[in-house]
């Protein structure tokens, strides 16, 4: 996944799930373990950076997550996105079909962020347990806002 916007350049795996109507999870792995884990559950998001020991703790609206992950997306329109659909107010999208879902996304979001995401992966209508969608454990983590987590993950 790459994402280039006004304040963010970057490109990263991610491993990503999610179930409607709002509960997201993404992974982020590193070369020792995961880099982030967020998730999105009732109109919250939880973010923790294992390696650092920090937890991003917001709610999770379009500003909070274009502050963590440069993309001004609702959570229900980071999930259409991903399955096909294209955001609201969107300059461009385009979605390249596998059997079921997208192999590859490529949108240019209202504000002019562009997003290219390739899918190596992906099963629709897999079950997940609803643990996926707690917030991660994060004993002894220390709170930080968005600009510090996006600091970290992009210091890197």
């Amino acid at each position: 996944m790459s994402v280039r916007g006004p304040d963010l350049r970057g490109r990263s795996q991610a491993l990503v799930a999610f179930r409607r109507p709002d509960a997201v999870r993404i992974e982020i792995p590193g070369p020792s373990g995961a880099r982030l884990v967020a998730v999105i559950s009732a109109g919250r998001l939880t973010a923790v950076l294992p390696a650092d020991r920090a937890v991003l703790e917001s709610a999770a609206g379009p500003q909070e997550l274009e502050a963590l992950l440069g993309l001004a997306l609702t959570p229900s329109e980071l999930m259409d996105v991903l399955v096909g659909i294209a955001p609201p107010g969107a300059r461009s999208y385009e979605a390249h079909w596998g059997e079921a879902l997208p192999r590859r996304v490529r949108a240019q979001l209202a504000d002019g962020t562009r997003l290219d995401a390739r899918v190596d992966e992906a099963e629709p209508d897999v079950e997940l347990p609803a643990a996926a969608f707690q917030p991660p454990p994060c004993t002894g983590c220390r709170p930080i806002d968005a600009d510090e987590a996006r600091r970290l993950l992009t210091a890197r």
